[in-house]
């Protein structure tokens, strides 16, 4: 489980079937093998840990999903190491399990700030809110304003200088995972709907004559 708090954008090295190794410096403390960390919001385990970098295998499903089968030595990535009890929860609840990609529609500079617009597909769309959450190539965002196919974020400086976003350009690929909680929400709704039948209601005094 990670927050959607960038902790530094990494540095690709090498990409090669089925493993990427990223230089790195703060994700590295602490880490051991087998740990996760979340490489642009894909949750990846360290295979290798090394003094200034770490390597991670990744799966024919995540090269798929994800923007990882697009990156090449000298790209740089958001890294954030996995939540710990008792940390800070800075950002929302981010698995690092990638539901869809996206893309930058435009880049709007404004005051003090900057507006991007994504495209996305429906299977983002129909759970974003406004004011919710959604993790951009793992970074917590939120969801300013959206239409049927694609919504707005507006990104402040420091985000622009501290993660990969502030080098999105209009046409990149993006990793877009949605708030876990309302995808609890929809499946919840969706079981209780199915529950309350004509027959039901008129059980529990809600229509007369067997509602029919």
């Amino acid at each position: 489980m990670f927050t959607g708090i960038v902790e530094e954008m990494g540095c690709v090295r090498s990409v090669s079937s089925g493993q990427i190794v990223i230089g790195a410096a703060k994700v590295l403390e602490g880490t051991q093998l087998g740990d996760s960390i979340a490489v642009n919001g894909a949750c990846l385990t360290a295979s290798s840990v090394g003094s200034d970098s770490f390597s991670c295998e990744i799966m024919p499903e995540t090269m798929r999903r994800t923007n990882l089968g697009l990156l090449h030595p000298g790209d740089k990535v958001n890294l954030e190491r996995a939540l710990t009890l008792g940390g800070r929860l800075g950002g929302h609840l981010v698995q690092g399990h990638v539901d869809a990609s996206g893309k930058v529609q435009s880049i709007t500079p404004q005051r003090y700030s900057i507006v991007a617009q994504f495209t996305a597909p429906p299977e983002i769309m129909r759970y974003l809110v406004e004011k919710g959450f959604i993790a951009i190539d793992g970074a917590s965002l939120t969801v300013v304003a959206y239409d049927t196919i694609s919504f707005e974020v507006s990104l402040v400086g420091y985000t622009l200088e501290n993660t990969i976003l502030g080098q999105r350009r209009p046409g990149d690929m993006v990793n877009l995972e949605v708030d876990i909680i309302a995808k609890y929400v929809e499946r919840t709704i969706g079981k209780n709907k199915s529950e309350v039948t004509l027959d039901f209601l008129s059980e529990h005094g809600f229509l007369s004559g067997g509602g029919r």
